[in-house]
C-alpha cells in the first residue's frame, strides 16, 4: 500500500486529521526502512506493508472508539488521559495512536532494549511530545493508567495479570486468532464479570485489507 492510499482511508475515517498529522504518518515509512536496517523489529518480507499490517492496524483501536463508544472517542480527542502501550516493540499501537492524539500522553513499555530504542528512536524523529519510551516490565512502572493498549504480545490469559489493577477504564487488545477460547479462559482465571469483555471484528470497518480473523477486544474494569 502507498502513502497516497493510506491518505484517503484515513481521511475517510478520520476527517479532521491536520496535515501535520498526515506529514508524520508520511515520514514513518522512511523512518521504520531506516531503523529496521539497524535492528530488526519488523520482519523483512512484512516492512514493505507498514500501513496496512502495522499503521492501519493500530489506528482499529481508535476507530474501535469511534464507532462503539463515541464519549470515550471523544474523551482521546480532548486529551488528558494516560495511555499505556504495553509490550510496544517498535512502537505499536502507540505511535500511530499517538501521532492521532496528541493532547493524550502516551508510555511506550517493552522489556526488549533494542525494542525501546526503535520506538524511541521513531518518536522522536516525528517530534511526538505525548510519547514516554521506557524499557520496562509493567510491574516497574508504579503507575496507574486509565487505558492499556497493547498488540498480540502474548495470550489474554497471560496478559491480563500483568495489567491488573493498573488501568481506570479498559485494556484495548489487537489480537487474532481463536478469541473465544482466550476470552473465556482469561475471565474463568481472573473471574471478570460477564459483559466485561467486548469483541470487535477488524474486518468490519475495513473489509477491502485483510484484516480477517483480527479483532479489538475491549476489557472493561
Amino acid at each position: 500500500m502507498q502513502f497516497s492510499e493510506f491518505k484517503e482511508i484515513i481521511l475517510g475515517l478520520f476527517p479532521d486529521i491536520t496535515p501535520d498529522q498526515l506529514a508524520k504518518y508520511e515520514a514513518m515509512e522512511a523512518l521504520y526502512d531506516e531503523w529496521n536496517s539497524k535492528i530488526n523489529v519488523i520482519s523483512r518480507k512484512d516492512i514493505g506493508g507498514l500501513y496496512p499490517h502495522h499503521v492501519l492496524h493500530s489506528l482499529a483501536i481508535a476507530d474501535y472508539l469511534r464507532v462503539q463508544r463515541p464519549e470515550t472517542y471523544d474523551k482521546w480527542v480532548e486529551g488528558g488521559l494516560e495511555i499505556l502501550d504495553l509490550g510496544t516493540g517498535g512502537g505499536f499501537p502507540g505511535i500511530p495512536l499517538a501521532v492521532l492524539f496528541p493532547r493524550v500522553n502516551f508510555t511506550l513499555c517493552d522489556s526488549v532494549g533494542k525494542k525501546t530504542i526503535v520506538a524511541g528512536g521513531v518518536s522522536q524523529a516525528l517530534g511526538l511530545k505525548n510519547v514516554t519510551v521506557v524499557n520496562a516490565r509493567a510491574e516497574s512502572l508504579g503507575k496507574t493508567f486509565d487505558f492499556v493498549v497493547s498488540r498480540a504480545v502474548t495470550s489474554l490469559d497471560n496478559f491480563y495479570p500483568w495489567v491488573k489493577g493498573r488501568y481506570r477504564d479498559s485494556i484495548l487488545y489487537l489480537k487474532g486468532g481463536d478469541v473465544a477460547e482466550e476470552t473465556a479462559l482469561m475471565m474463568a482465571r481472573n473471574r471478570l464479570a460477564k459483559g466485561s469483555v467486548y469483541t470487535f471484528p477488524i474486518d468490519s470497518w475495513l473489509p477491502g485489507i485483510d484484516f480477517t480473523g483480527k479483532y479489538v477486544i475491549d476489557i472493561r474494569k
